[in-house]
């Protein structure tokens, strides 16, 4: 709600910017914001063409919108794809043509909105995996800023010191998450589980080839 606050807080006029300065970088695609709020409130099917970043063609797709969710100033459409009724995650970034149908659909029992979030990181949810315990190192300097914005809602503090911050996360190890952790640079070492130690040491030894 604070993200969706802000965005329309860009609404109210000119005398905004002699108060709140905003990121000069926007995403594309909050333009479909409002439009998909009307069709996820009133069960409307909705269609769009969707390009993939890893994909040379784009695909057309209907859905039965569910959810909006917003992540790294990025805007994503949770929605159950009828091609192969799998709930899918979806980028306003990469859609494009959006027709909201007058087609209802009957909004799942007891969806929660949170539930395939619960324990990820990021917009890439389980895909079969499990969730695992990780184990993080920071120094104390950056450690500080972790405690004010907690990685993930399972953080739990196992040291904290002059010399570091050591915390505990329950989660999906995702391509999200790993970047998170590259994100923090030498201010981090992954102490658990062994295979993401290995996968960090890999992306650090390929970023080295490059110079």
């Amino acid at each position: 709600m604070e993200a969706f606050d802000t965005f329309n807080a860009l609404k109210i006029g000119e005398n905004t910017s002699k108060s709140i300065l905003f990121e000069k970088r926007r995403p594309q695609g909050t333009e479909h914001i409002f439009g998909l709020l009307h069709a996820i409130n009133n069960n409307l099917q909705i269609r769009f063409t969707y390009h993939k970043f890893w994909e040379d063609e784009p695909t057309f797709r209907t859905v039965e919108p569910l959810a909006l969710k917003e992540f790294k100033n990025r805007w994503y459409l949770l929605a159950k794809d009828l091609k192969d009724n799998v709930l899918k995650t979806f980028g306003l970034d990469r859609l494009t043509a959006l027709d909201i149908t007058r087609t209802q659909f009957k909004n799942p029992d007891n969806f929660d909105i949170e539930e395939p979030f619960r324990d990820c990181f990021g917009i890439i949810t389980a895909n079969g995996k499990e969730p695992q315990e990780v184990i993080l190192s920071f120094d104390a300097d950056q450690g500080k800023y972790i405690k004010s914005l907690p990685l993930h809602e399972s953080q739990q503090i196992i040291v904290d010191n002059d010399n570091e911050l050591q915390i505990r996360l329950f989660l999906y190890v995702t391509y999200d998450f790993e970047m998170e952790l590259l994100s923090h640079g030498e201010h981090v070492k992954v102490l658990k589980p062994d295979s993401l130690v290995q996968e960090i040491k890999l992306n650090y030894s390929k970023a080295l080839s490059q110079y």
